[in-house]
Order: structure tokens, then sequence, then C-alpha cells
């Protein structure tokens, strides 16, 4: 695949003459739409004898024999600057063409920059400063026309920049018209029609963009007759031109993207590790780490002409895969970076998490009402629902580091104890004594603690719930029930698990090469004869996830 960026820059797919891009800033338009699929549908749908089906096979075999399957290892060597510069472009193109894949709404925006900042302070003063110039040249008597002929310079290569390659009669005219040699002479003679240049200008600028731009462009044909004024809002209406041009080329990107996907994204990452060779320490740390646990809680196991000696059994790498990606749920992003091979994904595993964290507390809570009270509000979905969205409204914003949780579990206890006496007033129950709303506030605000027992429960059944999502092939399509005491957070909890399973099997299906080579190396490294029997496997878990 060629070079991302530079795809982008020289926007390649512009359409003909009278097909317009639609503008992307605003919606993907329909045709996109057909064509990129979502990130769930793509990951689950790449073929199942994928990279990471070696991980069914012993660690003493080669699983690295297939094509583009393994990465390759070089001899340590001297980082030089052009091997960083180049690294940083690889993670680049590497990031833009992950999001481009992974998010459908991904589009380019023009920056806004904050009101009273000094650079849009300074963008202003040399904007004015430059267009004030323009003004007084062509003023001058005789006009200086030296600006304002680089001015229609650029303006025609933006414009050719617009054209598709088969529209040579639009490009052979907008060459005639802004012949540069030409309106020199012309301008040596006082001869250049500036208005006229304007008014071509403006037409072509009129059959080129966006249907979203036609009142821009209607409203250049009424511009005032200050030269310098019309041309700066011409450049205007081109940048944002350039943008749904941006966004038209990505639009036209994305399918070839989805369906090189995995190939393009692993060969960047092996360029960026080839040319810096810490660029998988964190990424060993992780696997490192999930390994000690998963080891921990491994049974043990008589080697096998070791004399009566036990050991730890060998672990699934699947196992040990899915625990790392588990940890993620509640990674401490201030205490450790992420793993390098999960940087691309670092903003969605963060609102992930953020909503995750909301989801528990809210199932905390409302776990905790429905043991206290029982069967007076059992049965009542709407009810339900109604508490469900009350106590997510009062804890939005619970992962900010200035939010005051137990203030807000307050605050959630006491309208919980209103609406609970409403709906029990409304049926003739009896309303809730004093002293049970007292026992209830300090039973909801008490989930704050880590050892306490309620969070504790909720927290290991919804790991419970991801472990089991993660190693049930197609669980995108037929998701298991949740466990017992989640029932009333089942929809949001299903798509959020949904989610990060959609995006642990591409990250799998990009990196599984990389971590079996760490997870190898970790278990072999000093050369110990690995147990001829591996440990027993969890059921759930005899065929990888990516088998979707």
């Amino acid at each position: 695949m060629h070079d991302f960026c530079a795809c982008l820059q020289r926007y390649p797919t512009m359409p003909g003459n009278d097909e317009r891009p639609t503008s992307m800033s605003t919606t993907v338009s329909e045709d996109a739409s057909s064509d990129a699929e979502s990130s769930s549908d793509r990951c689950n749908s790449i073929t199942s004898a994928s990279d990471f089906d070696c991980s069914r096979q012993s660690f003493t075999s080669d699983c690295s024999s297939s094509k583009h399957s393994s990465p390759s290892s070089s001899p340590p060597k001297t980082i030089t600057l052009d091997d960083v510069i180049s690294s940083a472009r690889d993670l680049s193109n590497l990031t833009l063409a992950h999001e481009i894949i992974v998010n459908r709404d991904f589009h380019v925006e023009q920056p806004h920059l904050p009101q009273n900042s000094l650079e849009k302070q300074v963008k202003y003063i040399v904007h004015k400063a430059f267009w004030d110039g323009l003004e007084s040249e062509l003023n001058d008597d005789p006009p200086e026309y030296e600006h304002a002929i680089k001015l229609l310079e650029e303006i025609r290569e933006i414009l050719l920049s617009f054209l598709s390659p088969g529209a040579n009669r639009l490009r052979t005219q907008i060459l005639e018209v802004l012949d540069m040699y030409l309106i020199r002479q012309q301008a040596d003679k006082e001869a250049v029609d500036i208005h006229g240049l304007a008014s071509y200008i403006i037409t072509i600028m009129g059959k080129l963009c966006a249907p979203v731009r036609d009142d821009e462009v209607k409203k250049l044909r009424e511009s005032p007759d200050n030269v310098a004024s019309m041309y700066k809002e011409i450049f205007r209406v081109l940048d944002l031109m350039k943008m749904d041009m941006v966004n038209f080329t990505i639009q036209s990107l994305r399918p070839d993207l989805q369906r090189q996907s995995v190939e393009y994204e692993r060969a960047k990452f092996q360029s960026i590790v080839e040319k810096t060779p810490s660029a998988l320490d964190h990424t060993t740390e992780w696997i490192k780490s999930s390994l000690e646990e998963v080891l921990f809680s491994m049974p043990t196991v008589e080697q096998p002409n070791g004399h009566g000696k036990v050991g730890k059994a060998l672990p699934s790498p699947l196992l040990v895969f899915n625990s790392g990606f588990i940890c993620l749920l509640t990674w401490d992003y201030h205490k450790s970076p992420l793993p390098e091979t999960l940087m691309t994904d670092e903003v969605r595993l963060r609102e992930l998490q953020r909503r995750l964290q909301l989801l528990k507390a809210v199932a905390s809570v409302l776990l905790i009402v429905y043991s206290a009270i029982g069967g007076p509000i059992s049965g009542l979905p709407t009810l339900a629902e109604r508490l469900k969205r009350m106590t997510s409204v009062l804890l939005e914003g619970m992962h900010l580091p200035d939010f005051n949780l137990s203030e807000a579990l307050g605050n959630v206890s006491g309208q919980i104890c209103c609406e609970l006496n409403k709906s029990l007033t409304e049926r003739n129950y009896p309303a809730l004594p004093p002293e049970l709303q007292v026992t209830l506030k300090g039973q909801i605000t008490s989930i704050t603690q880590e050892n306490n027992p309620i969070r504790s429960l909720v927290e290991g059944r919804v790991q419970q719930y991801f472990r089991v999502l993660l190693a049930t092939p197609n669980s995108h399509v037929n998701p298991p029930p949740t466990p017992g005491g989640l029932a009333l957070i089942q929809p949001e909890l299903t798509s959020l698990a949904v989610t990060f399973v959609s995006l642990v099997n591409f990250n799998k299906q990009v990196y599984s090469p990389f971590y079996m080579m760490i997870l190898k190396t970790l278990l072999f490294s000093n050369a110990a004869p690995p147990p001829a029997a591996t440990a027993p496997q969890d059921p759930s878990i005899q065929n990888p996830v990516n088998s979707n």
C-alpha cells in the first residue's frame, strides 16, 4: 500500500466535473456507508484461519512459517535521528489509517483556535497585515500586481488539485485562463482584469465544490467590489473545499484500507519495531504481568521424567492474552502507559473504561436497592429504568479527578428514596421507614470503598462476563446472558462488551505474531524444557476468539 499520508495530500480520487464530492464534515454518504463495514462486522468477518490460530498449537512448534505471520528479528543497533523521524512517520500513518478503519465517523475539520489564545491573535495579525498590504498595492497608482499574481498562481494550483485525472478539458481551460505568463504581461501593461479572473474562479469553484458549499460560493458572487476582501473570501471557501476533498478521499480509501487493514497495520508496526528496538517494551511488560497472573492460578502437575517433581503447567496462549486484555478494563493510565500495540485504540479504551465504570456503579446501587426492598418494587421495568437513568445522570463524570463520588452517591440515595416512596404509595404500599432510608444511604455511599462486598461482586461478575464473551465464538451475533445481579444493565453492558471484544479481536489479528514471539521468549528464554502436557483449559477457551 502506498504511503497513506501522501495519498491524502494528493487528493487522487476527485470526481468528474459534474460529480461533486459529498461533504464529510456533516455525514458519511450512503455509498460509503454501504461499503464501509462497522468495526464489529469487519473484525469478525475476517477469515478464521488467522495468524492467531497458532495459539492452538504447541509452543514448541513453529507458528511463524507462513508469509506475513511473524515479525522479523534483528540484532541490536544504534538508533539514528533518521530512524526516529521515520518511526514517527510510520506511527502517524498507522494511527491515521487505524482511525479511518475502525471509526466510520472519522473526518477532518478546520482547526478552531481558542478565542483569546496567542496563536489566534498572531494568526489574525499576520493575515490582516497580508490582506491590508494586498489592498494597498492594488490601490496604488499605478497598481502593483506582484502579490496578486502569486495569489492567482496558488489558486490555480488548488483548483487543479481538485480535478480528476480525466478532466482534461477543464484542466486545459483553467491553465489557459490562469496563464501566469500572460497575466504577468498584462500586469506590465496595467491591463489585468482582477475582477474578471475572480468571477471565473468563483464559477469553477461552483462546479467543483460539494453541495454543502453551494451557499458559500453563492455569497462569493455577491461579494463587495473590494478586490482584497473578495480574494480573502475566495481563499476561505477554498480552505473549506480542501477539507471536503480530504474527507472525500478518506471516504474513498476506507474500503481499500478495510480489505488490507491487518496486513497494512502489521507491516507499519513491523517497520517501527525494526527501527526502534524498544518499541515493544511496554507490550512485553504487559504480557509478562498477565503470564505471571495466569501461572499463579495454574495447577501444579507432575513433570514427565522429573522423578516425582511437580511444576506449573504450560498455560494456553489465548488464556494469557485474554487475561491481559481484561486488565485493560481497569488500567491505571497514570501509573503505566498502554502497550505499544494498543496505542492507536487508547481513546476508545479510555472511553470504554469510563462508561464501564459508570455502569458498574449504577449496577451496585440498583443491586443494593432491590436487595433491601425486594418484592414491592420487583417486576416493574418502568421503575427500574427510571432508577437506572436517574442514577446514571447523577453519577455522570465520576471518572473526573475533582468529582466528589461520596456526595454524588448521597444525592443518588436521596433521589432514589423519593422515587421509591412515590412508587410505593401509588400502589398502596407504605413508604420506606426513616431507618431503612438511612440504611440504604449508608450502603449506597459505602460502595466508594474498594473492599465493599457489593462493589467487589459486581466488578467480579462484569469481568466474568467479558471473559466469557472474549472466549465465545460469534459472541457479537448472539451474546450470552449476563450473570446474576447485572440484569438491569444488560443492554448497556452487552453493547460495551461487544465493542470491546470487536476491538480485541482486530488487535489480535494484527499483533498476534508479536504477542506469540514475546510469550515464547518469556517462557523459554532460560532454555528450560517446557512440560510435555499443557494445562487443562477452560472449556470455553478452546478456539481463538477471532474465529468469529
